[in-house]
């Protein structure tokens, strides 16, 4: 690669300027302990049950290709852990955290890769297309970004209803540059809807690198459809938080969308069928530095009164559950050929349910209303 090549001095990971406003750090929500248990807890369970998905896929349980997202726990755990229940998320293939935060188990993931009637999609689609509708999900379309248009239309939804609601999705850099990516901008800028929008740029779309994916820094295009960008360091769980806290507040308050760009790292290939040959090992080994998981541990002990005896116990619970999760879905049997007609047409319109929202703030305003 060619730092700064198309995109202005070298400034950070990606060579790209400053121009953008940064947020993170000091001033953040306050989390409390439990707060920041979850953050890790909700972190180190994506990454094991990914690399747990992984192993069945090498065994030749998973039918098709794997996808993961493998470095960017962050951003998936860090954004969804600020919305309230009644939100609703449009979740895509790299963020499976966040499917876990609204409350997700790792076993009904794990059955719905392997095509099991224990998953999220009853076995219909053996991969990463679900959504759970019950916790508020939608169910993820591969083409992207049409998710975008998706998030915008509940937003519109939430707006014409007059509901302190937020929808929140995701994306990767290279979906910027299609069309669909600019009509959701558009449409949100012009009416203001409360939609949070979550760029993960992880360096590459597919192989294609930053320099030669777009000539202007994506959240500086916010500005153009009337909403602000905001760049983050997607590696660090508690600035995506402050950001999402933000921005959702932001939106929930009726001042409009926000984009939120998370610099981090693809550090497994698209798909298990890349051998990403096209990244430099130097850029891996540094991204590998930066482990977003071993550097919220490090903080914990450095900063927020956790011993290194209590950090490794919360990863070592997440380990022994997910195995169990795992072996629940391997009990799951296939599908029964006579459902394979149910659900095909909408026989009634059922609303998204609720999902789950564990951060604190949550928890202590339902107890005050209900004391009120």
């Amino acid at each position: 690669m060619e730092p700064g090549r198309g995109n202005g001095a070298v400034a950070d990971a990606y060579g790209r300027g400053r121009a953008a406003e940064r947020v993170g750090g000091p001033g953040a929500e306050p989390l409390s302990r439990e707060d920041r248990r979850n953050l890790l807890r909700y972190m180190a369970m994506m990454r094991a049950a990914e690399e747990r998905a992984i192993t069945l896929y090498r065994q030749g349980k998973v039918p098709g290709s794997f996808y993961d997202g493998c470095g960017q726990e962050a951003i998936s755990v860090g954004s969804s852990y600020a919305l309230e229940p009644r939100d609703r998320m449009c979740i895509l293939h790299r963020d499976l955290g966040a499917h876990f935060v609204r409350g997700v188990t790792p076993d009904r993931y794990l059955a719905n890769y392997m095509g099991r009637s224990g998953g999220l999609t009853g076995g219909k689609d053996g991969n990463m297309h679900f959504g759970d509708r019950e916790l508020g999900c939608v169910g993820m379309v591969s083409m992207l970004p049409d998710m975008a248009l998706v998030a915008s239309g509940m937003a519109l939804t939430f707006k014409l209803r007059g509901e302190p609601r937020v929808a929140m999705t995701y994306f990767g850099e290279g979906s910027t540059a299609n069309g669909q990516w600019h009509e959701a901008m558009n449409l949100a800028g012009i009416h203001r809807l409360p939609v949070v929008f979550v760029l993960e740029n992880n360096g590459f779309a597919y192989s294609t690198p930053n320099e030669l994916e777009f000539a202007v820094d994506p959240v500086e295009r916010a500005r153009a459809y009337g909403f602000p960008g905001v760049k983050v360091d997607g590696n660090d769980v508690e600035a995506v938080f402050e950001a999402s806290r933000v921005a959702a507040a932001r939106a929930r308050s009726g001042d409009g969308p926000t984009l939120i760009e998370g610099l981090t790292m693809r550090m497994h290939g698209h798909g298990a069928h890349d051998d990403m040959s096209y990244v430099p090992p130097q850029m891996l080994e540094d991204w590998s530095r930066r482990d977003p998981i071993e550097l919220y541990a490090k903080r914990l002990v450095a900063e927020h009164g956790f011993d290194v005896g209590e950090v490794e116990e919360i990863r070592t619970e997440v380990r022994n559950y997910v195995e169990d999760c795992a072996q629940r879905a391997l009990d799951s049997p296939p599908p029964d050929p006579s459902s394979a007609c149910d659900g095909v047409f909408a026989l009634a319109a059922t609303p998204l349910g609720d999902g789950e929202a564990p951060w604190s703030q949550w928890g202590e305003r339902a107890q005050i209303a209900e004391v009120a």
